[in-house]
């Protein structure tokens, strides 16, 4: 919940010309009420628009919610489900995640699914159980066809803004146990599925995380919305 419409237009206009010196694929997720305008300023560019949550409904009694035949009708074919964020202030669960999940498929849309363990469940060595649940049960049903829509992002919750650093050995052996859950729906899913760090990146830090193996780029928070961080993160990758 950060940056008004004027504020988004200013960070959209930057990352326009900084896009201009990198490959690496962009994606960025205003709030809502500025999707429509950031979608019209990138339509031609290759930037994506994603939105940062959507309901599983297509319509209904669920005010204040967003659908997503709303999301596509400005622009948006892509949405984060799962953040960390919405699943421990919003109550979201793996049974209505994996409704959302659906929903947005069902709209041909493109899914960045997150997950990630609490600190305690680190410290009494659950984080690869709490990991594996949170995937499989929201995740695992889906046909193979499926999967080329879905992108992982792994958020170490204890990680983010709490002082505390995940390392990159730490962050690269989450993200290999991931790919090892993801061969036993196929080893192409395994292989192409591609799975994203967001445990607090910042330029500092994202050149070594970024050349970690199993790490295919990173869901960046704070540090995405100064221009000139961003670009240091898009860079490292």
């Amino acid at each position: 919940m950060n940056n008004d419409l004027a504020a988004t237009k200013t960070l959209i206009s930057e990352l326009i010309e900084l896009k201009k010196t990198s490959n690496t694929e962009i994606m960025i997720a205003p709030t809502f009420v500025n999707l429509l305008e950031a979608s019209k300023l990138l339509k031609e560019t290759s930037i994506k628009v994603v939105s940062q949550n959507m309901h599983y409904a297509e319509s209904g009694a669920f005010t204040g919610e967003i659908s997503a035949k709303m999301l596509k009708a400005v622009g948006v074919n892509a949405v984060i489900l799962g953040h960390s964020e919405r699943r421990e202030y919003f109550n979201e669960d793996d049974l209505i995640l994996k409704e959302k999940v659906d929903k947005a498929l069902q709209e041909s849309m493109e899914v960045i699914f997150c997950f990630g363990e609490q600190l305690d469940d680190r410290n009494s060595e659950n984080h690869f159980k709490v990991v594996e649940s949170q995937i499989k049960n929201a995740l695992f049903h889906l046909p193979s066809s499926s999967w080329k829509s879905v992108i992982l992002a792994y958020e170490p919750v204890w990680a983010i803004g709490t002082g505390l650093t995940a390392t990159p050995a730490e962050a690269q052996e989450m993200h290999a146990f991931i790919r090892e859950q993801l061969a036993d729906v196929s080893a192409k899913i395994a292989t192409q599925t591609r799975v994203l760090y967001g445990g607090s990146v910042k330029p500092g830090n994202a050149v070594e995380l970024l050349g970690q193996p199993n790490i295919d780029g990173a869901l960046v928070g704070g540090a995405s919305l100064k221009a000139e961080d961003f670009l240091g993160i898009i860079n490292a990758g």
